[in-house]
């Protein structure tokens, strides 16, 4: 065992490790040590101030599903957009749970988007991601267009891009889902025709109209407009 991951191992809480193993089926068991997400991230920060983080980035693939997590908390610390982009692209391969996916949402890619050069790079980089054809790669394409472009530099074409991704995989479709029942607040004009219009898959439809339910930002009248759409409309595309 590493000295890192003895560190890890006295943050242990086994009851967490209980509840939080059985919501990633795709993760094994025996690779959760346990520890809670504010600890882990609270970790990361003074993890990040000694000299042995770099290592610890190199040191692809991680033994355990926390050390997958604090290597993606030390990236979203770190300011430089270019290493970055670049650790991002060699550490996607190696993520193997959504939970993991989801919580990696590095801070440089947030203040890069408002420059125009650093923000068509990183878009080039998510179009790539995107036709990756790898599980949690494509999700995590999916989750930095919804975060980062769905406000001010939303372009219709990047909606298109998420509806015209066809899978079968669970985490896939979930994340679609996502994106369309936030878009269909943020940017309803151009979601809400990929629905009525029926231009989605059913799983992803049924999924996004169901999460657009449980929002207090999307009016009740919208709400029955969708659902209808989904009991009527889709009934042929089950």
């Amino acid at each position: 065992m590493t000295n890192l991951q003895k560190q890890l191992f006295a943050l242990q809480d086994k009851d967490y490790r209980e509840f939080h193993s059985r919501l990633m089926p795709t993760v094994d068991k025996a690779d959760i040590i346990g520890i809670r997400t504010p600890v882990l991230r609270k970790f990361a920060k003074e993890y990040i101030k000694t000299n042995e983080y770099l290592c610890f980035l190199k040191a692809l693939p991680h033994k355990f599903y926390e050390e997958n997590n604090l290597h993606a908390f030390i990236l979203s610390e770190m300011k430089d957009f270019s290493f970055v982009l670049s650790e991002t692209d060699r550490f996607l391969p190696y993520i193997n749970n959504w939970a993991t996916c989801d919580c990696f949402r590095p801070k440089a890619f947030k203040k890069a988007v408002s420059s125009e050069e650093k923000r068509n790079i990183l878009l080039n980089k998510i179009f790539v991601w995107i036709e990756s054809g790898k599980t949690y790669t494509v999700r995590y394409a999916i989750g930095i267009l919804m975060d980062l472009f769905l406000d001010d530099y939303f372009k219709p074409e990047y909606m298109r891009k998420v509806a015209e991704i066809s899978s079968d995989e669970y985490y896939i479709q979930m994340m679609q889902a996502w994106y369309f029942a936030t878009a269909l607040f943020k940017q309803c004009e151009s979601a809400l025709p990929y629905i009525s219009e029926k231009k989605l898959g059913y799983a992803v439809a049924k999924k996004a109209v169901q999460k657009a339910a449980e929002s207090y930002r999307i009016p009740a009248d919208m709400k029955l407009f969708l659902k209808n759409v989904i009991k009527s409309g889709y009934a042929d595309k089950k």
